[in-house]
């Protein structure tokens, strides 16, 4: 049992702010108000069924509980697994604990029904995968000695449980769709395999790493997420290896194929024959993490369990900053062939200081694997992949230039090999406003993912970034022309996005909302061209019927008030942010306010200063913006870009982030709404690196609340963010950036919140514990909140709560109350 101590409590232990000892160890609850809006269910995410018939809700659960959160599990080579159940503990970037699926609500487009997916109780399901035919789901099921295969009917809402498989997604792609709609390849928990090593009964040992020579660098890790041991290694290649199978849709039989191995990834190719497999092998590295460990690529025939060598890759524990290993990577399938595999190799020892005439070579081979690979291009810069069409001589091959963010996009031939195509795009990669968008997809028949086509034309779906704001678009591109004809844009007052087509010629649904409308379906018909009389934009207007009416969670919070305000920096710079007023608030009143931001990086200040984000979406209140309901104002995802050549941009990385924190502050106290004495400022991560040195090289704000922040670059000594550079190569920057060296200079109030579990590179929790011990030294107002179990991302309704009333407690004590003297 987890003690809760309640918000007039949590005042009284306040009074021990400002001492060395702890305020309290139980976890804390917001005032009521606030806990009701954070408990709130999430709007549903919808998914449209390949066919256009049917679409899928998937509402996820809010929070789980910190039991749920503090099972105990594993730390292997970056992976974390519950050895209970086989399950994982993460998500697959590291950054939070799997969520279970509450609801699954199968809606039939033609008629609205709906069709609740039947589940047993106690269920705990992961994110479903419509089979191409649209007629079947699948997903697994955690319970707590397994993880199971669960196959549901998309016409009847039934759903059961695959006897004989207990599925091994520790490494992913544990389920997935074969030979079309037919059969399912699975990684499940070898057969018979018995219990996990044992450790040494004295549990301890050295752990030895060496380097005899030869430069590299590499990411920083979490030790603790490292191999350490010889135990370790023997539970890694345990708890890893996974049998691959074919389960049969149908009869629920289960073929085994192939031998047991520690498959990190597994991709059929679209003849249901053929399957990728990405093994991992020993030696096992205690540097790095399992994605850089030596691996054999092959290609498994499922019906002859015979097996095609591909590529032995060897460690790559020394690839460059920003760069990729060396030897063949990005494999995939071509969606238009029944098994020819590409694949991408680096000209440039994946390093991008190295200037070469073309940065990789792309190569294919087709079945039956028994000629040699064939190179079918080079690219001037980074081969990033493929999107494939429905026509064999049409896909589209991206390519991109991190030096200088700049992406290419030519329409080529793959039979033609050095084919240099057309360019189709040619743009940064940081440009919003002339964003071509998105390829609408269709789902073949065999399964594999292509390009919709009309004609000689594709479908664009897009943000539909301005000045105004996002307006989301639907665009037919013509192949032969390179025009666009827009078919659908959101109006000015709503926030409308494309989702799929639905099945008839000239129908498809969107995702809509406004700032009173929840987000909901809706059908729609192309119509008669008419002009936009927003900006005089021509385009297809369309009739629309409401297919899902889920309903709002929140009434209370529909009367908060948000506008986009557009703004410059000192320097001309174009920014904006997104003014959100509480409840009830009265025009002229000066509030106390919370600056949110996550600074990003740009190579021109033409991208960077592109407005962002609309001001029509249903209103939600993450952690932070809970502060609206205590009565403070938010200047919300503001910008704050770092402009500069990527190579060197962090060498004016202060500058500009004062820069950028007096332009918002200034504009939000020029409309009237904000107390220019009475200003926080709050970010997570990168965002936490930002708050702590405005808190330490600025007096614009009265106090500060930075959550699982890096504040001591040192730390993570070959690269942080985008800057390339290492410590030696660039100490100034790295020390510049870090508060951790000015805590002497922190004088105003900062409150730090960090998961105890934070694997993610460079945010380890140590960080968070120096730069207390640090600040706490010299002298300064800071606190320190270390969550028991929680990751980068906060996972547990308790923890959860907890950061609220923080936030709230340290907010209101330093900033609404501050004493009306000026700042220290």
């Amino acid at each position: 049992m987890h003690l809760r101590i309640t918000w007039p409590a949590m005042l009284v232990a306040g009074a021990c702010l400002l001492g060395s000892a702890p305020a309290f160890a139980e976890y804390a609850v917001p005032p009521a108000n606030l806990l009701k809006v954070l408990k709130a269910p999430p709007p549903p995410s919808p998914s449209l069924d390949p066919t256009g018939r049917r679409m899928l809700l998937v509402t996820s659960q809010t929070y789980p509980s910190i039991e749920r959160v503090a099972r105990p599990y594993l730390k292997l080579a970056g992976v974390r697994l519950e050895p209970a159940n086989r399950s994982r503990h993460d998500t697959p970037a590291g950054y939070g604990i799997p969520a279970c699926v509450a609801d699954f609500t199968l809606v039939d487009i033609a008629s609205g029904k709906e069709t609740r997916v039947a589940l047993p109780a106690g269920a705990c399901p992961g994110p479903a995968r419509w089979s191409p035919d649209g007629n079947r789901l699948v997903f697994q099921n955690v319970t707590p000695t397994a993880v199971e295969l669960w196959l549901g009917d998309a016409a009847s809402g039934q759903a059961h449980k695959v006897p004989g498989v207990q599925l091994n997604p520790i490494f992913d792609s544990a389920m997935q769709w074969l030979d079309g709609s037919k059969t399912l390849l699975v990684k499940k928990v070898p057969d018979g395999q018995g219990p996990a090593p044992a450790g040494n009964a004295a549990g301890i040992g050295p752990d030895i790493q060496q380097s005899l020579g030869g430069k590299g660098q590499s990411s920083t890790y979490e030790a603790r997420d490292l191999l350490a041991s010889a135990h370790d290694e023997a539970l890694f290649a345990y708890y890893g290896s996974s049998q691959l199978a074919v389960v049969d849709a149908a009869s629920g039989s289960v073929r085994n194929v192939g031998k047991p191995a520690i498959y990190k990834g597994v991709d059929a190719a679209p003849d249901g024959v053929h399957v990728l497999v990405d093994a991992i092998k020993p030696p096992f590295s205690h540097t790095v993490t399992y994605q850089r460990f030596p691996h054999d690529v092959a290609v498994l025939d499922v019906d002859k369990g015979t097996s095609t060598p591909v590529a032995s890759l060897p460690l790559a524990d020394r690839v460059p900053i920003h760069g990729v290993p060396e030897g063949p990577i990005n494999f995939e399938w071509r969606a238009t062939a029944p098994a020819t595999l590409v694949w991408s190799e680096a000209l440039d020892k994946g390093d991008w200081n190295v200037d070469v005439p073309a940065r990789d070579k792309v190569m294919s081979w087709k079945a039956p694997f028994a000629g040699k690979p064939v190179e079918i291009a080079r690219t001037k810069q980074r081969f990033v992949g493929y999107v494939w069409t429905p026509k064999p001589d049409v896909a589209f091959q991206y390519e991109i230039d991190d030096n200088r963010h700049w992406q290419t996009t030519r329409i080529v031939d793959v039979d033609k090999p050095g084919d240099a195509g057309r360019v189709l795009w040619d743009m940064s990669s940081d440009e919003l406003y002339k964003d071509p968008g998105m390829f609408v997809y269709q789902v073949l028949p065999n399964g594999a993912y292509a390009a919709r086509m009309d004609g000689g034309a594709v479908f664009l779906r897009g943000q539909g970034a301005s000045k105004r704001g996002d307006r989301p678009f639907l665009d037919r591109l013509d192949l032969a022309t390179l025009k666009s004809e827009r078919l659908f844009r959101s109006g000015t007052d709503d926030y409308d996005q494309f989702l799929g087509f639905a099945g008839e010629p000239g129908r498809f649904l969107t995702w809509h909302q406004s700032l009173m409308d929840p987000p909901n379906a809706f059908v729609r018909t192309l119509g008669e061209r008419t002009v936009d009389a927003a900006d005089g934009e021509a385009q297809y207007a369309s009739a629309g019927r409401q297919l899902t009416r889920v309903p709002d969670p929140t009434p209370e919070v529909r009367q908060i008030k948000k506008q986009l305000v557009t703004y410059k920096r000192a320097d001309g710079l174009d920014l904006s942010f997104t003014l959100y007023t509480p409840p009830g608030y009265k025009p002229g009143t000066r509030l106390p306010a919370v600056l949110y931001a996550y600074p990003a990086d740009y190579a021109s200040s033409e991208q960077a200063g592109q407005v962002s984000g609309s001001q029509n979406t249903f209103t939600r209140l993450p952690y932070y913006r809970l502060m609206l309901l205590a009565g403070y104002a938010i200047i919300d995802n503001a910008s704050f870009p770092i402009v500069g050549d990527p190579k060197t941009a962090y060498d004016t990385y202060l500058e500009q982030l004062e820069a950028d924190a007096k332009a918002a502050v200034d504009k939000a106290v020029e409309l009237g709404v904000v107390d220019r004495d009475r200003i926080g400022v709050t970010g997570h991560s990168h965002g936490a690196l930002m708050t702590a040195n405005l808190i330490a090289h600025t007096k614009l704000f009265r106090a500060g609340v930075a959550t699982s922040g890096s504040y001591n670059k040192t730390l993570t000594p070959f690269g942080f963010q985008n800057e390339r550079r290492t410590v030696w190569q660039a100490q100034d920057v790295y020390l510049k950036a870090s508060p951790f060296f000015y805590a002497d200079k922190t004088k105003l109030p900062l409150l730090l919140v960090h998961g105890e579990d934070d694997a993610n590179p460079g945010t380890e929790p140590i960080q968070s514990r120096k730069l207390f011990q640090a600040i706490r030294g010299n002298g300064g107002t800071v606190r320190l909140v270390m969550l028991p179990h929680e990751p980068h991302w906060y996972t547990a309704l308790e923890s959860n709560e907890q950061v609220v009333a923080e936030m709230l407690q340290w907010f209101d004590r330093y900033v609404k109350n501050a004493p009306a003297e000026g700042k220290e």
